[in-house]
């Protein structure tokens, strides 16, 4: 009898567990529901356009477009067309059935980035593309962590080295000797890569790579450049598929496993630098007892690897921060040279003023202050930054239920129910070009309209502008990239007396983890 009646009792036990599980399952999502229309009732949340994709295919034709674009180099633009078509600034979108919205709205993104920013975070996609690759730091961490990072960075950034200009004056020396003064053409793009990781090194690090000294160059630092190069092309699909990007920044794909050898070639160059410098603090220390601190000990000058060293000992920690502020400091900053300089080739009004501008320093290196004086420049750094964002697109999940204020309704008017675990996508290269904020020659560059004039204010912003992101997340090392391209720019300009474009193509957009010009920035510079 038992034999019999085991197989049936088994039987009804897996049938009370399944119906145990799904009544379980059947009560949140009802629980959840209901706490959700309460939520949006409580609100006055309402739902925002939808975007154009076919019903039946998940989404499917989103990733096919996206892959498309990215893949012809027209992401930002067709996107852009795509917005203005739907003649809303945010909508809503199904991907593989979950709801992402995307948004251009100012009074959006502050929420997610300032008022409400403890209950956003970056994602799995975010962590999945780039943890491997630059570890967890302030660029990839969430919540304590982040904090943590933030706290033990921030003054690195805030003190007198960052205005010290003359840490770029050699590498600049270096980038003038590789610009041709016979009239040939040359590619600044590439060149700015290698200044800002040379400067960038030097200044994180303590000693440059010098990858724009041919005669100093090591085999070392050629493989490392030439890693994390592949690397970069690799994660923002313009290697080995298109999609690699898009699939990781919303945690759809694996990380690319064929990336791991790449990554240990970074990891160890930095390695080795941290290496080096633990020996050269212990020596400093040493010789501090033995000197007892007297005048004869000169001190160290200002070195970011040196300041880590004192805030911690965890190497994987130190080098995952160095990787994430260098990463910042190489590619942003070189594609807002690049990105200017393509500009600037192409108006010689605009040479022509910011010479004028430059020959009030009759020669002289500048100074931080003096750059910080240059009216003009700064306006074309700010209108260079405007229509070129660095970061054009980015995104947070949402940690728990929440609202955007804006954007639901007919008239867009309404706040917007996010759930937990939902995408919230914004466009700041759709914001930058917004008419109703920037005026009818919104899509024009024209510095003059950060100018104060007889006739008014210059253009004054606030979440509307955002090349270095906002709220407690903003860009700890802006004013450095600033300095560093205004200081670029100055010497280029009391080097060379005129400027001619070899690019009769227009701006295109070229995606790795920033964004740059496709094309280059294909220049001929007269001594």
């Amino acid at each position: 009898m038992f034999l019999t009646s085991y197989p049936l009792t088994l039987l009804q036990t897996l049938v009370l567990a399944l119906i145990s599980y799904t009544t379980y399952r059947l009560y949140t999502h009802l629980r959840l529901a209901s706490a959700h229309r309460h939520l949006a009732a409580s609100k006055g949340c309402k739902s925002p356009p939808n975007w154009r994709q076919s019903p039946f295919l998940f989404g499917l034709d989103i990733f096919y477009n996206s892959y498309k674009d990215m893949k012809a180099h027209c992401s930002l633009e067709n996107t852009r067309t795509r917005f203005w078509a739907l003649g809303a600034n945010t909508v809503q979108m199904k991907l593989t059935g979950a709801t992402l919205f995307s948004t251009i709205e100012p009074e959006n993104v502050k929420s997610v980035r300032a008022t409400d920013f403890k209950n956003w975070g970056l994602g799995e996609g975010r962590k999945l593309m780039l943890v491997p690759f630059i570890g967890e730091g302030i660029f990839t961490s969430d919540g304590a962590a982040w904090q943590h990072s933030r706290d033990m960075l921030r003054p690195s950034f805030v003190r007198n080295s960052v205005g010290d200009c003359d840490i770029f004056e050699r590498h600049v020396q270096n980038l003038i000797k590789a610009i041709p003064r016979d009239g040939e053409m040359v590619d600044l793009q590439p060149l700015f890569l290698s200044l800002s990781l040379d400067v960038a090194t030097e200044f994180l690090f303590g000693e440059s790579t010098n990858s724009l000294s041919a005669d100093d160059v090591d085999a070392e630092t050629k493989e490392y450049a030439r890693a994390i190069d592949h690397i970069l092309k690799v994660l923002g699909g313009q290697e080995q598929g298109g999609l690699t990007f898009i699939g990781l920044m919303m945690g759809l794909f694996p990380p690319n496993w064929t990336l791991k050898g790449e990554y240990k070639v970074v990891h160890n160059y930095v390695d080795g630098f941290i290496d080096r410098a633990v020996v050269d603090k212990r020596r400093y220390e040493l010789e501090k007892v033995i000197l007892d601190d007297k005048p004869e000990l000169p001190g160290r000058r200002y070195i970011f690897l040196h300041e880590l060293l004192d805030r911690t000992t965890d190497r994987l920690k130190i080098r995952s921060e160095l990787l994430n502020i260098l990463l910042a400091g190489r590619d942003s900053t070189a594609a807002l040279l690049s990105n200017m300089w393509f500009e600037l080739s192409k108006r010689p009004a605009a040479w022509a003023r910011l010479q004028q501008e430059v020959s009030a320093l009759d020669g002289a290196l500048p100074t931080f202050g003096q750059l910080k004086e240059m009216k003009y420049l700064r306006a074309f750094l700010n209108e260079s930054l405007r229509l070129y964002p660095i970061l054009p697109e980015n995104n947070r999940t949402a940690q728990v239920d929440t609202v955007l204020p804006l954007g639901g309704g007919a008239d867009g008017k309404s706040p917007i129910l996010v759930k937990k675990g939902q995408i919230v996508l914004w466009s700041i290269h759709i914001m930058h070009r917004r008419k109703d904020i920037y005026g009818e020659d919104a899509e024009e560059f024209r510095p003059e309209r950060w100018l104060d004039t007889e006739q008014g204010q210059g253009l004054r912003v606030g979440w509307e502008y955002l090349p270095f992101n906002g709220g407690p997340r903003i860009c700890i090392g802006q004013q450095f990239a600033l300095t560093e391209a205004s200081y670029v720019t100055v010497r280029l300009m009391q080097e060379f007396n005129a400027i001619e474009s070899k690019d009769p193509e227009p701006w295109r957009e070229m995606f790795t983890v920033t964004c740059q010009g496709l094309g280059g920035c294909k220049i001929v510079l007269t001594p």
